[in-house]
């Protein structure tokens, strides 16, 4: 089963990125990637800097992580996952991020399980596979 990092994971891993070359070593084989989803959250956190070092040090981070990292897109596949589960929720009364939702649907889609820091939203998703990452 392949897997794919969500933003929690790459956020904890900022402050010192040598680990994600371990992180994709660790995996071995494994497919993996993050979601174009991620890709944007993080360029947002670039946007949101509060100094020009700040900025510089996070575009340099997340470049990086583009780099090194396959990039899956939200297609047709997993369009119709995210609207068959977001309907389901939505019956049961259970609210869930439209990001976490869409990264969710991606790896459905793909057939990879998910790994996060925050597993609260991706734990009410019938059919994900979620892995709690430990920093």
């Amino acid at each position: 089963m392949g897997v794919i990092f969500d933003t929690s994971v790459l956020i904890a891993l900022e402050r010192n990125p040598s680990p994600l070359e371990q992180l994709i070593q660790e995996r071995g084989d494994e497919p993996f990637g993050i979601s174009i989803i991620t890709v944007s959250e993080l360029l947002h956190g670039v946007h949101r800097a509060d100094s020009e070092k700040r900025r510089l040090k996070r575009e340099s981070y997340v470049e990086k992580v583009i780099e090194l990292f396959p990039i899956y897109v939200f297609d047709l596949s997993a369009a119709r996952i995210y609207a068959r589960i977001w309907a389901h929720l939505a019956k049961s009364g259970v609210s869930v991020g439209a990001h976490d939702l869409i990264i969710a649907s991606t790896c459905i889609s793909l057939g990879f399980s998910v790994i996060t820091a925050d597993i609260r939203d991706f734990s009410k998703i019938d059919g994900l596979t979620v892995e709690r990452y430990e920093k």
